[in-house]
């Protein structure tokens, strides 16, 4: 006779909406005493959990990105570069701009032009 699945309850999957702001799945399927497998497998099959975890990890983030651009706003350069790197796809490179070193040419003074000199 197979196991019964795992199923969280009504009350934990309120929790995880609490407890998606701050932890990663293995430590919500540690929390909730179930391997990580049937976590993962449970928001496959479950709608209302996976919403859950959605909802809470959108809501953190949301929260997370507010105050960055909050920061960004009132002049932190730092939040501002990191808000410009990854929401307006700005980049850092190794590389300096090289420019090419003027062509220098070496004449005789006879063969100048006369306007030259």
């Amino acid at each position: 006779m197979p196991r019964p699945r795992t199923q969280l309850t009504d009350d934990q999957i309120r929790e995880l909406e609490t407890l998606a702001a701050v932890l990663n799945q293995k430590q919500i399927s540690d929390y909730f005493g179930i391997p990580h497998r049937t976590f993962q497998a449970i928001l496959e099959r479950d709608e209302s959990v996976s919403a859950s975890y959605k909802r809470g990890k959108a809501r953190a983030i949301a929260s997370v990105a507010g105050g960055l651009l909050k920061q960004a706003r009132e002049g932190n350069t730092s939040a501002s570069m990191f808000y410009l790197k990854t929401q307006a796809g700005w980049r850092e490179t190794d590389q300096q701009e090289r420019l090419e070193p003027p062509k220098v040419y070496i004449v005789k003074p006879s063969e100048l032009p006369e306007d030259a000199v």
